[in-house]
């Protein structure tokens, strides 16, 4: 049996990056894939790079890496994403950012007879939002190829992340799987009424694929474990001292809710769901 840790979403947040890293150790997991988004929203950005490319054997590239390393027309931007887009910009020394330019959007494997696809957020898009309880249609989609895919075969199991709330789904025979966010763990199904204890939400998440690894028969073992670490969120905002962003960035890590939820409830009303009962 061979442990793949599995991570993504880090946004610049160092302390929870630093207690996932500690916990892949602990457990003596050797190899380490990326999804992507190591930049943006905390401050530690190119710390954060620095140990990723240390750390990690395979790192995708996500939407933040791809849009904060981009040339932007900052005409056609507000004032307010102008000095998101700056800062963001700053916390990066051009080495990095031209390493997160050129990062691949995807990469498979076999994992006990499995075809394991990795993207960051769909296999068309790399900002896409495909949740747990969207649509069966945009669900499959996850397991079909594309010009951004390495093979042009359906994958058996898709790791992604990008929406960072963990969760594991079955359909039509295939494995759905979301990492969640190591630094920007959020649950986008929140009701005052309803909701538990949010430190349940607020951990560094990643995933654990255990199985044989490059292996084409199916006949063998496969496992899937969401872990989730606590850290300390304290510590992470204090060094945020800079951050032009920190009361939606404290906000996200420490109440666990996202920054925007008029965007995603617009996403809701185009799939049908009814927000009011959630």
């Amino acid at each position: 049996m061979y442990e793949i840790a599995i991570i993504s979403d880090i946004h610049g947040n160092l302390e929870a990056l630093k207690a996932v890293l500690a916990d892949i150790k602990e457990r003596n997991i050797s190899k380490i894939y990326c999804l992507g988004d190591i930049i943006a929203k905390g401050t530690h950005q190119q710390e954060c790079v620095n140990l990723i490319r240390e750390n990690c054997d395979l790192i995708l590239k996500g939407n933040c890496d791809e849009y904060f390393t981009s040339d932007i027309d900052l005409s056609t931007k507000s004032k307010q994403e102008v000095d998101r887009i700056k800062w963001n910009k700053s916390k990066l020394t051009e080495d990095s950012a031209k390493y997160l330019r050129n990062l691949p959007y995807c990469y498979e494997f076999y994992m006990s007879g499995r075809l394991v696809r990795l993207f960051h957020a769909t296999p068309e898009k790399i900002n896409d939002f495909v949740g747990n309880i969207d649509t069966i249609d945009r669900l499959y989609k996850l397991f079909l190829p594309s010009k951004n895919t390495i093979s042009n075969e359906l994958a058996d199991v898709v790791i992604y992340g990008h929406i960072h709330t963990p969760f594991i789904q079955r359909i039509y025979n295939r494995t759905i799987i979301n990492t969640g966010s190591v630094g920007n763990s959020i649950d986008v199904f929140r009701n005052d009424e309803k909701d538990g204890n949010v430190e349940n939400t607020t951990v560094a998440n990643y995933l654990v694929i255990s199985g044989f690894l490059n292996s084409t028969n199916i006949n063998q073992q496969i496992s899937y474990e969401l872990v989730s670490v606590p850290y300390d969120i304290d510590k992470e905002l204090e060094a945020n001292t800079d951050n032009i962003e920190l009361e939606s960035y404290e906000e996200e890590i420490r109440n666990g809710k996202y920054r925007n939820m008029q965007k995603i409830y617009k996403s809701f009303e185009i799939r049908g769901i009814d927000k009011d009962r959630i």
